[in-house]
């Protein structure tokens, strides 16, 4: 009986560690990527504005993605918790406007958030439930802005041509941290500034240095359409 007792006293002593253990993450860090809807529409495969109307000239998020630091990524971790758009309906406004979806045909955003949480929200979920992640995400885009950074440093979506590096080194004196640039080629096969990568901490509340980027080339001079 004593032994028993002896045991069960050790299992309660030990349940906090082992609960520090359940919500410590699975990953490494966060990718935090916005993109610019100029160049998400000047392609050949164009675009289509969510049924709220066309959304302002300005970077949308596109994923909060959980990451390893050897570039390898965690998807679809959880089946059993699909996305609840009710779950986030304190969000939905917000949302439109800085998670707006310009994929075809037009939609209201909810085939967009759904694939996301499916594919890497649920990969957070140690961490962060569903509307800590789409918070969180919402939270590091008032923190991140990148249009900001770049107009102040001369840098404008004119359809002109800019140093990649100009644009980088504006990003990192804006934000404080170094981004990775992703570009696409519009219609005529030229590069332009795409997508915006920043590396954030598994708790998805700040930034850091990114461990590991992307591949992906960009020319040296890439365009920044307008929108």
């Amino acid at each position: 009986m004593e032994l028993k007792e002896s045991i069960l006293i050790k299992l309660l002593l030990l349940l906090p560690f082992f609960s520090v253990l359940c919500a410590s993450p699975d990953f490494n860090f966060f990718y935090f990527v916005q993109q610019w809807p100029g160049s998400y529409c000047d392609t050949q495969k164009s675009c289509c504005y969510p049924t709220t109307g066309k959304p302002a000239a300005d970077f949308g998020i596109h994923g909060l993605w959980p990451n390893y630091n050897d570039g390898t990524y965690p998807s679809n971790c959880d089946p059993n918790n699909p996305f609840n758009p009710s779950g986030i309906s304190d969000l939905t406004s917000s949302l439109q406007s800085n998670w707006p979806t310009l994929a075809c045909p037009s939609s209201d955003g909810i085939t967009f958030w759904t694939h996301e949480w499916d594919k890497h929200g649920t990969c957070s979920e140690s961490v962060l439930k569903q509307h800590d992640y789409f918070e969180a995400a919402l939270n590091l885009r008032q923190k991140a802005n990148l249009l900001q950074a770049l107009t102040n440093a001369g840098i404008q979506p004119d359809g002109q041509s800019y140093s990649l590096s100009d644009i980088k080194e504006a990003i990192k004196n804006g934000i404080g941290y170094a981004p990775f640039i992703e570009c696409n080629v519009d219609s005529s096969g030229n590069s332009q500034l795409y997508q915006v990568y920043l590396c954030v901490n598994t708790s998805g509340s700040d930034f850091m240095e990114c461990p590991v980027f992307p591949r992906s080339k960009c020319g040296s001079d890439i365009e920044f359409p307008s929108f």
